[in-house]
């Protein structure tokens, strides 16, 4: 691949940066993320992703875009309440950078659907609201060896970890799903706006940083972070032998839907 004149003009930040040059922006362009879920993370990430230039963009949500959405899901604007998350992420992506290929699935990813659908991809980002969803990914990454990123948030804080092939996945840390109610969705505790905007851009990095093969990636560590007090600190963990699915013993051999409601304002 050769980088057009007015490819070179519009990634030039990224070009004079030693740790990226002409051969990372290459890797970029042509590097493949997929983002399941087109809101509070998915729309930073999908917004900085875009503008980096990554070749191809998944998007995978089957939500439409909700007035209650807008306060923190910053892919969508005001005239899109009542459009699918994915056009609607889709047509601001081409306005962004309309080099990117945006490929969308307009369905919730599940145990039937999610391994074909990430099979195609470099990196996963994962920016569902609700654990049902967070542990399939997981599942589906370590059984499909693919890496992806975490992301959870609520109130005014945020977490994020990578996950890489053979290294310590997201059972690791959290085993399963906590029981029903156990802990609020952000319809029952709310949600600072710019915490997701924080988190998602985390996560845009991890994914970019991944398709350079350049920095430390957050594999083996949660990075835990607190608005309220701008406070950022980590915890290291190590990949348990006794996980469910990455250990050496793993009972979970093949993907299940586990049963939680999401995060959804006219239920509660």
């Amino acid at each position: 691949m050769s980088l057009s004149e007015e490819q070179i003009d519009r990634y030039s930040r990224h070009i004079i940066l030693s740790d990226v040059g002409v051969e990372g922006q290459e890797k970029i362009l042509s590097g493949k993320v997929l983002i399941i879920g087109a809101g509070g993370l998915g729309a930073p990430a999908a917004l900085y992703l875009a503008a980096a230039g990554v070749g191809t963009i998944g998007l995978v949500d089957d939500g439409l875009v909700e007035l209650s959405n807008l306060q923190r899901q910053v892919i969508h604007f005001t005239p899109d309440v009542g459009k699918p998350k994915v056009l609607s992420a889709k047509e601001k992506i081409a306005e962004i950078n309309p080099e990117v290929k945006v490929t969308t699935y307009q369905e919730r990813a599940y145990s039937g659907n999610i391994a074909k659908i990430i099979q195609d991809y470099d990196f996963i980002i994962d920016g569902t609201d609700n654990f049902p969803a967070k542990f399939l990914i997981n599942d589906a990454c370590v059984l499909g060896a693919k890496p992806f990123s975490h992301g959870g948030i609520l109130r005014f804080e945020g977490q994020a970890m990578t996950y890489l092939p053979k290294e310590a996945c997201y059972r690791c840390i959290f085993g399963a799903p906590p029981p029903k109610n156990a802990v609020p969705t952000c319809s029952q505790a709310g949600i600072l706006g710019a915490v997701a905007g924080m988190l998602g851009t985390i996560q845009a990095a991890e994914a970019l940083r991944f398709l350079i093969a350049k920095g430390e990636l957050l594999v083996n560590r949660l990075l835990i972070f607190d608005a309220l007090r701008m406070s950022f600190r980590q915890v290291t963990f190590k990949r348990n032998p006794h996980c469910p699915i990455c250990g050496e013993n793993p009972s979970i051999k093949q993907l299940i839907d586990e049963e939680l409601p999401a995060c959804d304002l006219k239920k509660k």
